[in-house]
């Protein structure tokens, strides 16, 4: 190729910066062992900036808590394909994926651990986040 484009694979799983470019980032988040309900275990929050998803294949559900100290009152969020689905700065999230996801984040280049707080639930905030999460989803399969 010549130098007026670049091509970028994406990974098989998990979560890869794709490209950075002066103030923004784009990546890509694919089903990994951590988007599987059972296996989250924390929500994060950026302090900096917003963070914009857009589901590419398969199945998303955004998890949402208000802005507080920690993580409270939760809510779900099915994106639907071809959505752009914005989520503010402050507010703590996570997401679960089917075997088949992936999602494009756009964000901040500087979005970091250093100004991204991370919550870590302990063993009862689990089981009551996995029960919130299936109640709000109305869960029968996937996520399950």
């Amino acid at each position: 190729m010549g130098q007026d484009i670049e091509i970028i694979d994406f990974p098989a799983e998990d979560y890869m910066p794709l490209k950075d470019y002066e103030g923004w980032r784009v990546a890509v988040l694919k089903h990994c062992e951590n988007t599987n309900l059972e296996k989250i275990s924390w929500m994060q929050k950026h302090m900096e900036t917003d963070e914009v998803f857009v589901l590419l294949n398969g199945n998303c559900t955004l998890i949402l808590a208000e802005n507080g100290d920690k993580p409270g009152v939760y809510k779900t969020i099915e994106m639907e394909p071809h959505k752009l689905y914005n989520i503010r700065k402050g507010f703590w999230h996570n997401h679960v994926l089917d075997e088949d996801g992936e999602v494009l984040i756009v964000e901040n280049r500087n979005t970091t651990d250093d100004n991204s707080p991370t919550y870590r639930m302990n063993q009862k905030e689990i089981e009551e986040f996995q029960k919130a999460f299936r109640t709000l989803r109305g869960m029968t399969g996937f996520g399950k």
